[in-house]
């Protein structure tokens, strides 16, 4: 889900405004805070009657529910179940773009670069990496990834 959505942001970023229009995103959607409680942040997303898969336009106009079609498909499983959870992540992952916006020293300037870092066009070859190393957390190392399995494990 995470490319997913840092697609998203990048999206975003190329044809609505550059690093202020992602700022905005981080500011309106991206607390930090929402990584503190990550077990009750997912499992009251799950629980949701009302779920935008598209995450207000971010994921396009029907990216969301495309995305959650090819995976439900890929994974053999209902649709409707990954299209709560896409709104479900999202918060952990504009989170951990806030932190890292707000404590990582670079400010916007840097977020924006972890959408595009090496400026090949594609941004996953740079998700990887952010999410294996990079990302939210490297006291613990696994970055982004390991910081949100990390929570959901240690607060069961």
């Amino acid at each position: 889900m995470a490319p997913l959505i840092l697609a998203g942001l990048k999206r975003q970023k190329d044809t609505r405004g550059g690093d202020a229009r992602v700022d905005h995103i981080l500011n309106k959607y991206g607390d930090a805070s929402a990584l503190n409680n990550i077990k009750d942040l997912i499992s009251n997303k799950a629980q949701a009657q009302d779920v935008d898969p598209n995450l207000g336009g971010l994921l396009g106009d029907a990216g969301g529910i495309q995305a959650a079609q090819a995976l439900a498909k890929r994974m053999n499983i209902d649709p409707s179940v990954i299209m709560k959870m896409i709104p479900a992540l999202a918060p952990l992952v504009l989170g951990a773009l806030s932190k890292k916006r707000d404590t990582g020293g670079a400010g916007i300037s840097g977020v924006g670069s972890l959408l595009d870092a090496d400026g090949d066009g594609s941004i996953l070859d740079d998700v990887a990496g952010f999410l294996m190393k990079g990302g939210a957390s490297q006291s613990r190392g696994g970055g982004l990834l390991g910081s949100i399995l990390g929570g959901i494990t240690r607060r069961r």
